[in-house]
């Protein structure tokens, strides 16, 4: 008898470390996402891919940044269907490692030219 009590105890243990082993990662999960920001992009939108190479072959001043890419589709999962800046292919990556392109802002607009 006292071998079923036992057993009873160590099941009861094994389920208590199951839920709190729950808890625990319901709490992380909601601290990474809350740090994880939520990009929207759109179609023919111009974006920015992160160069993940950059850790192999290192440089001080490299850009971690290539493109401009455009973006041909966005999908619901996050991935994001990116064209080659000559539009001769396509190929998806993780939307988390794009960001908007800015254009370079010119200073000669096209009404205020000098002559």
């Amino acid at each position: 008898m006292k071998r079923f009590l036992d057993l009873n105890e160590m099941e009861e243990l094994r389920n208590d470390a199951y839920n709190n082993s729950n808890i625990a990662k319901q709490r992380l999960k909601m601290w990474h996402d809350q740090l994880v920001s939520h990009k929207e992009f759109q179609k023919g939108q111009k974006v920015l891919l992160y160069n993940s190479k950059l850790y192999i072959f290192l440089g001080k001043l490299k850009s971690k940044w290539i493109g401009p890419f455009t973006i041909q589709q966005v999908y619901s999962n996050g991935v994001v269907e990116l064209l080659n800046s000559n539009n001769t292919g396509s190929f998806k990556v993780n939307g988390q490692h794009l960001k908007p392109f800015m254009e370079p802002f010119s200073s000669r607009q096209e009404g205020n030219q000098p002559p």
